[in-house]
């Protein structure tokens, strides 16, 4: 049963998950001024933090399993160094198939300093709003098969739509996904609430 505190905790999230997407659509121009209002009480009452998501392939093994698994994704619509950290796992649009959605952990933010092990690659600080992802499976070649800022590089954090909180890759191997200790202590609530196994299992692609 969900504490009286998680359910604070989640409301809270909840609220300002549904200002963020008012916001984005009332700057986007999207929606009016007048229209805002609705909107942000629309996502509050009717609307989820997370969607499943599945993720084929090795690149993030053995954190998603070694081929891929379903994920239960928070939502961030509205993304900054504040909204996610290095460490976590996110959810992002694919830099060369704008239509795809790749799986990596969040590496770097802007203000990093990259230097590669290569010698004949220059060091470079990240500008703002520039990230860096890597696949976690360190079996795959870098360059070759891990499909990560390595090979298309820095990515805007804009292209984040989420992060994963927790994974699926079999009826008996589930649990949550290691992201950094911060985002982990804000995702709980989130979890605790809208976490359906069950339901996962129904959608998930053995």
């Amino acid at each position: 049963m969900v504490s009286a505190a998680t359910w604070i905790r989640y409301v809270v999230g909840k609220l300002e998950y549904s200002a963020s997407v008012g916001w984005k659509h009332y700057k986007g121009g999207q929606i009016t001024d007048r229209e805002l209002g609705d909107t942000i009480w629309k996502n509050f009452f009717q609307g989820k933090l997370t969607f499943m998501h599945y993720n084929k392939g090795e690149e993030m093994a053995p954190t998603l399993g070694a081929q891929g698994g379903t994920l239960l994704v928070r939502k961030i619509p509205w993304v900054d160094p504040t909204k996610v950290f290095v460490g976590d796992v996110v959810v992002l649009k694919d830099p060369i198939k704008s239509d795809d959605f790749l799986v990596r952990r969040l590496a770097a933010v802007e203000g990093y300093e990259m230097v590669s092990t290569d010698e004949k690659d220059e060091p470079f600080v990240l500008e703002k709003d520039q990230c860096w992802v890597l696949a976690d499976n360190e079996n795959v070649k870098p360059k070759q098969e891990a499909k990560d800022s390595r090979t298309f590089g820095p990515v805007s954090l804009t292209d984040i739509v989420g992060r994963a909180i927790y994974c699926l890759r079999t009826a008996v191997d589930h649990g949550p996904v290691n992201n950094s200790q911060f985002s982990m202590q804000k995702d709980s609530p989130v979890l605790e609430v809208e976490l359906d196994v069950d339901e996962m299992a129904k959608g998930h692609k053995a």
